[in-house]
């Protein structure tokens, strides 16, 4: 096990909002889920107050990363033979998941035959049949199977986005394109006004993380590595569940499944209980 280290950043977390049941247009939920509960804007007397929803459909129609755009319209305009015949969403891909969530998990990118084609985060690869396999034996995903937007999962107290919403070529965001997208990174940990774990699939998202945070130095990077953060939050480091890492066994089920159980923990905690408010020692 390894040791909660504080860190200090200049950013403040905000709650905003109530809450409510909410579907979309097509009788489901936006995102892909069956039903779950949305930050909406009810009962705020703050002006323009934001949402996730208001997140998720910005996400969907951002065009901000010249590159980004192309490739991933390029991608769905030349569907992979496996998948000849789909349509492909082919747009900003948003987060999805319980607005109540305590986790939130922070991949890196949509992959572009997965995310890319189905229009839900990790959602038609193999790094998502991972992913949701392990958040279905932590309790976190009501099926361990993740195909479509519509095919009926929900996430129960878990959240899904990532450091850049929108397909890279070679899966490799710039800098630039990271920096850009941090913008709804940022409003989304607002916004999940019961969050206590944040959890990084790989060095890319822990460092998005951070910077979005203002953390410095970064932290240091490690499966299992967690870092108290301001707010009584908690950062949980985790490897990425691609393939690469699968198939060579750099992650097993048993060390994904030790991630999941960790986050349980810290989300059983009052906010800032097991962290101290950043009274936690060094890794």
């Amino acid at each position: 096990m390894v040791g909660v280290a504080p860190w200090r950043t200049s950013r403040i977390r905000v709650g905003a909002g109530a809450w409510r049941l909410e579907r979309d247009d097509e009788g489901g939920t936006d995102a892909g889920t069956s039903l779950h509960r949305r930050l909406c804007e009810v009962g705020s007397n703050r002006a323009g107050a934001d949402s996730l929803l208001a997140v998720q459909r910005e996400v969907a129609a951002c065009r901000l990363c010249p590159r980004l755009v192309q490739w991933r319209e390029s991608v769905a305009a030349a569907p992979r033979a496996s998948f000849a015949g789909q349509s492909y969403w082919g747009r900003g891909v948003p987060g999805f998941g319980d607005a109540a969530a305590r986790m939130v998990i922070v991949g890196l990118a949509p992959a572009a035959h997965g995310a890319n084609r189905t229009g839900r985060m990790f959602t038609g690869d193999r790094s998502g049949d991972w992913l949701f396999a392990a958040l279905y034996r932590a309790g976190y995903a009501s099926q361990p199977t993740s195909t479509d937007r519509h095919d009926g999962l929900v996430l129960r107290d878990a959240y899904i986005t990532a450091s850049v919403h929108c397909a890279p070529p070679a899966n490799k965001p710039t800098p630039s394109e990271r920096a850009t997208c941090s913008q709804y990174l940022v409003r989304e940990l607002a916004l999940l006004a019961d969050l206590r774990v944040i959890v990084v699939l790989g060095q890319f998202a822990c460092q998005s993380v951070a910077d979005v945070l203002g953390l410095r130095p970064r932290p240091k990077f490690g499966h299992l590595a967690e870092y108290a953060v301001p707010g009584g939050l908690t950062l949980l480091c985790s490897y990425h569940p691609s393939q690469q890492n699968t198939f060579t066994g750099v992650l097993t089920e048993p060390m994904f499944d030790a991630v999941f159980a960790r986050a349980r923990a810290i989300g059983a905690q009052e906010r800032g209980q097991e962290n101290g408010q950043g009274s936690g020692q060094a890794p």
